[in-house]
């Protein structure tokens, strides 16, 4: 830790600035400025905390020692060693949360996402688990306490999603659901499957964070937007007005296209922040790609083409491919309980950085 002291020490000389700072009457009516060091207080105060921790079981350490060096006691010094020994043990298990804070954090943790999910191979079957795995992130955000909101569907007519897309709102949302991108693939017998045979059948998603308009600035002149009559269910003015909006970005060739609202006004703008999302990953994947391999996690790229989950029915288990770790708990994990695998794929990126940092 004699590495990171300094770099601590000034951490918790700017944490205590900022402090003082937020309590300046002059910065409360700044707005914007009070927000910036709100985050930044909020982002610092659990890093510096656990670093006062670790100065105060260093100097017990430190204290102990001395004690031992100086007491003749023998009884005495039983007892020093006692603590002595539970205070190393205190400050081994604190030094490595430390280095855990420490660690570079990704900028986007704390933004609110955008997940698209979309049936691939096994045609309705693929559409009817798309359904699944919807379902399974709104009981999630429902447990976390987060806010899901439905942007754009396309349905296959028998209760499945060909395409959704939805926003997750709430703390942290990106930290928690960033690890779900990639293809999963389910094995189960279709009710359609009068043979009883299992059939296989994937679905990518696809963890947008949501882009604000200071990430990604969007050209107007750049748009092509047409609209048109919305299809499917929908109210007595969805299917009968030109409520649907379709924005095209001409430069990169991207497609949204929303229609689930009544007013021609909100479909556009979900459309413009479904764009902004897509075009802010796209400049995060260009810089993903240009990281060496070496050096980047694997357990968090996110790559769409990647296979990283199987859902097996008869089995009861889900199969997380990236950390080899298979949970017996289909039911639950359906119904939204996936904190135990998020967890273990948080803890597994966390020593992979670790590891490159040593």
């Amino acid at each position: 830790m004699e590495n990171y002291f300094k770099k601590l020490e000034d951490t918790e000389k700017r944490y205590e600035t900022v402090g003082e700072r937020l309590a300046d009457p002059a910065t409360v009516g700044n707005q914007s400025e009070w927000r910036d060091l709100m985050k930044e207080h909020a982002f610092l105060t659990p890093l510096i905390e656990k670093f006062r921790e670790y100065k105060k079981l260093l100097d017990g350490h430190n204290s102990n020692r001395q004690l031992l060096e100086e007491t003749t006691d023998e009884e005495f010094r039983e007892m020093i060693k006692e603590e002595f020994a539970v205070i190393k043990e205190s400050l081994e298990t604190v030094t490595e949360e430390l280095k855990i804070l420490l660690l570079p954090r990704d900028p986007n943790d704390d933004k609110n996402v955008i997940i698209e999910i979309r049936g691939g191979a096994g045609g309705d079957e693929a559409a009817l688990f798309a359904y699944d795995l919807y379902r399974m992130y709104l009981r999630y955000a429902e447990r976390r306490r987060l806010k899901p909101e439905l942007m754009s569907f396309n349905e296959n007519g028998l209760g499945g999603f060909k395409e959704v897309v939805f926003q997750i709102s709430g703390k942290g949302a990106y930290s928690r659901l960033k690890y779900e991108s990639g293809v999963h693939r389910v094995q189960r017998v279709p009710e359609t499957e009068s043979q009883g045979r299992i059939h296989t059948s994937t679905v990518t998603v696809a963890v947008l964070p949501e882009a604000e308009e200071v990430d990604v600035a969007i050209d107007p002149a750049d748009c092509k937007i047409d609209v048109y009559r919305s299809s499917g269910n929908g109210g007595q003015s969805v299917n009968t007005t030109d409520s649907a909006v379709r924005v095209t970005h001409l430069p990169s060739g991207i497609v949204v296209a929303c229609q689930d609202e009544k007013s021609q006004l909100k479909n556009k703008e979900k459309a413009m922040k479904i764009l902004r999302s897509r075009l802010y990953e796209f400049e995060l994947q260009k810089q993903q790609a240009a990281i060496s391999k070496e050096r980047r996690s694997q357990v968090g790229t996110g790559d769409r083409s990647e296979r990283i989950r199987t859902y097996n029915y008869p089995q009861g288990r889900i199969t997380d491919h990236r950390i080899n770790l298979t949970l017996y708990k289909l039911d639950y994990f359906l119904d939204g309980d996936i904190d135990e695998m998020t967890d273990a794929l948080i803890t597994a990126e966390q020593a992979e950085k670790l590891a490159a940092n040593a």
